[in-house]
């Protein structure tokens, strides 16, 4: 199995700007992408696309290549994931090479570390469309999730309401952004929204933080802080 990884480095970023080459606790955050993909892959199988040449220079300055600035119209708030996946496996097969699975790594998971990349390839095989890390949910549909009906009062949304311990209430599980161990054979017959063979790999609250806002940031510097203590 031919393995991609690919971590995918927009230069606009409304929530923290320049985030991807912000340093988090002295180091860019695309180099926390770029550290664990080197312990699971050769640099020629690393893949860091982006349409930005401040954040292409930091990677290089890393000693990373980055084969190809990408279009302007893949760098745009409406442009998809899946796009842009594509775009780099294309890359890739005009210069003769076809990769079997996909990695995809956002720079947006700091915290995640070559072990849970290696768990979710673990639970890898040809015959699913991914595996992708989870957390447990912070909130559960069970117990303390409402929605409103046509009358606007508030009702359990799903199950009976009958759950009086979250304990209790069947575990639900979030996406936590950190691993996508992707078929690609399945990624170019449809987008990630469309499968239906997911296997999840489960990783801690710690590990999970997703860098979104700048309250996030200040919660991966402390954690990464701690961690060095």
């Amino acid at each position: 199995m031919k393995t991609l990884y690919v971590i995918p480095a927009r230069g606009g970023s409304k929530g923290i700007p320049h985030k991807n080459i912000k340093p988090l606790a002295g180091k860019p955050l695309i180099g926390y992408s770029i550290d664990v993909a080197r312990q699971l892959a050769a640099d020629d199988d690393i893949c860091l696309t982006t349409d930005d040449p401040e954040i292409a220079a930091t990677a290089e300055s890393m000693g990373l290549n980055v084969p190809f600035l990408r279009p302007a119209s893949l760098a745009t708030d409406t442009c998809g994931t899946y796009e842009v996946l594509i775009h780099a496996l294309d890359f890739y097969r005009d210069r003769g090479i076809d990769y079997d699975t996909l990695v995809l790594l956002q720079p947006t998971s700091p915290m995640r570390t070559a072990d849970d990349v290696r768990a979710a390839l673990a639970l890898y095989s040809p015959d699913i469309d991914m595996v992708v890390t989870v957390k447990e949910a912070a909130s559960n549909p069970y117990y303390n999730c409402y929605e409103t009906d046509n009358d606007g009062f508030l009702h359990i949304s799903k199950g009976d309401g009958g759950y009086t311990r979250r304990q209790d209430a069947p575990k639900v599980w979030e996406y936590n952004g950190a691993v996508y161990v992707i078929n690609v054979e399945s990624l170019r017959r449809m987008p990630l929204s469309a499968f239906t063979r997911r296997r999840m790999s489960v990783m801690p609250a710690e590990r999970s933080v997703d860098l979104d806002t700048p309250v996030d940031w200040l919660i991966a510097e402390k954690l990464i802080e701690n961690s060095k203590q």
